[in-house]
């Protein structure tokens, strides 16, 4: 059946809130625990996403008590300003967003310090910082590394020359490299190799630097693909891709997968590379100063920097978000096309009566044509308190004749048994079947954008939000 039905079992919610088991005091325990970050982020929040702070703090209290999204947008309007589900749903993704950045923040806090680098004014960029992209990059020049060419030349004693190579104002730049030729180091060239080396790590720890790279990446980046050689035959499906080059801002998502599940595969060499004379440019006029033998020294290192250490990593960021926005798009996509599947109707082209039970607001009655499309909704009152049997029945044999209803859906929540008593008592001027349906996944979808989105829920809200279609009501 094509049932745009939406029932709720609300005695049963009420119920499981009423009894406070085991999770629900761990998570308010939980919470209080926390109250002192929570509270700390509603400010924020409430500019992000532009809703009041008052009304985004409360929110974020009964989130900390366990409340679900549905719970909170239908029956705790009065504490949270009247949010609706998508703002709820926004208030908690945000909130799990900054929280999991604040343990980060924290974590990076605490390996600076143990490094005895932490400085009042990195301390308050990190702490102000709540963008993750500016956090990793303030942090990297503090990471642990591994055994890297420039910890190797360290080691070496060479940090002092990349000092001076990197100055660009030494004149006899030959005499002052010679003191370094000692030791491990045996020469002029190794102790120059080993201070380009340091300063190229420098330049890849550069915040400015690093954005620089990824503005061209941003704007420029073409992704590539060659076939792995030997590899013709095996890969054959992928042969489109053999030799294939497209700007990254304009590859379509299936495109971009099947990139990528070639790669996988061992059958392409797949890569996003930026317009690098531009980038290169733009690096060396940051940090080449002069024409000197330490500008040439220095030079070399960018290049050697943006080869080596930048274009790897910023190419990294780049491939992860571009396959994230495929994905993304490749499930809308999927989801279009299973809801087209989910929506066929199993009966055919059918009229239906959707009831959803209940005993003190109703039973809420929709009709359908056979597409699917609302003709008409209000309620009836056949059980306790109102005992109305004689005026429902009459209503549904009215709404069944009026307009041509083949079948009755009956919800399975509160009083669907009493429901089907009355509904199948009631006699027709035609045959009708009759058919108890789950009510699972109502609740959740009733609070969902996608619901929200239906053109008739939008058409017809003022019902909605009234007895004869609320969702989830009872």
């Amino acid at each position: 059946m094509n049932l745009n039905v939406n029932c709720k079992c609300l005695d049963k919610e009420l119920a499981g809130w009423s009894k406070i088991n085991t999770k629900q005091l761990s998570l308010r325990f939980k919470y209080k625990e926390t109250t002192h970050m929570v509270t700390s982020f509603h400010a924020l929040i409430s500019r992000i996403l532009n809703i009041p702070a008052g009304q985004v703090e409360r929110t974020i209290g009964l989130l900390g008590e366990g409340a679900t999204i549905p719970f909170i947008s239908r029956y705790r309007k009065e504490v949270t300003g009247g949010l609706d589900e998508v703002q709820i749903g926004n208030i908690k993704d945000q909130l799990d967003k900054l929280t999991e950045l604040k343990k980060r923040k924290e974590s990076i806090l605490s390996s600076i310090e143990e490094q005895g680098k932490l400085t009042p004014e990195l301390k308050k960029r990190i702490e102000d910082s709540w963008d993750s992209t500016e956090i990793e990059d303030l942090y990297l020049p503090y990471k642990p590394k591994r055994i890297t060419k420039a910890e190797i030349a360290r080691k070496k004693g060479l940090e002092p020359l990349a000092r001076i190579v990197m100055m660009q104002n030494e004149r006899d730049l030959p005499a002052r490299v010679a003191a370094f030729i000692k030791g491990e180091v045996k020469n002029a060239e190794e102790a120059l190799q080993g201070a380009r080396d340091i300063i190229a790590e420098w330049v890849n720890e550069n915040e400015e630097a690093r954005n620089v790279v990824r503005n061209s990446f941003s704007h420029t980046a073409v992704i590539t693909s060659k076939v792995i050689k030997g590899k013709e035959e095996e890969g054959a499906k992928y042969l489109d891709y053999f030799e294939f080059s497209e700007t990254l801002n304009r590859i379509s998502s299936h495109r971009l997968l099947a990139l990528r599940r070639g790669e996988t595969e061992g059958i392409l060499r797949v890569s996003i590379s930026p317009d690098t004379t531009g980038c290169l440019d733009r690096l060396k006029r940051r940090f080449v100063k002069g024409r000197g033998e330490t500008s040439d020294q220095v030079s070399i290192a960018v290049d050697d920097s943006f080869k080596r250490l930048l274009k790897p990593s910023i190419e990294t960021e780049f491939a992860n978000l571009s396959k994230a926005k495929a994905d993304e798009e490749a499930i809308r996509v999927f989801t279009e096309n299973l809801r087209q599947l989910l929506l066929a109707p199993p009966l055919g082209q059918k009229r239906v009566l959707g009831v959803d039970p209940g005993y003190r607001t109703g039973c809420k009655l929709v009709c359908l044509d056979a597409q699917g499309a609302l003709l008409h909704n209000e309620a009836i009152y056949p059980h306790p308190p109102q005992n109305e049997k004689s005026k429902a029945a009459a209503k549904v044999a009215q709404l069944v004749a009026t307009y041509a209803i083949d079948a009755i859906a009956i919800g399975n929540g509160t009083a669907s048994r009493e429901t089907e008593q009355f509904i199948t008592n009631i006699r027709y001027d035609r045959k009708v079947q009759v058919f108890v349906v789950s009510e699972n996944g109502a609740s959740i979808y009733s609070a969902s954008k996608i619901a929200r989105d239906d053109p008739w829920r939008r058409q017809y809200r003022p019902s909605l939000d009234g007895p004869a279609c609320r969702v989830g009501q009872d």
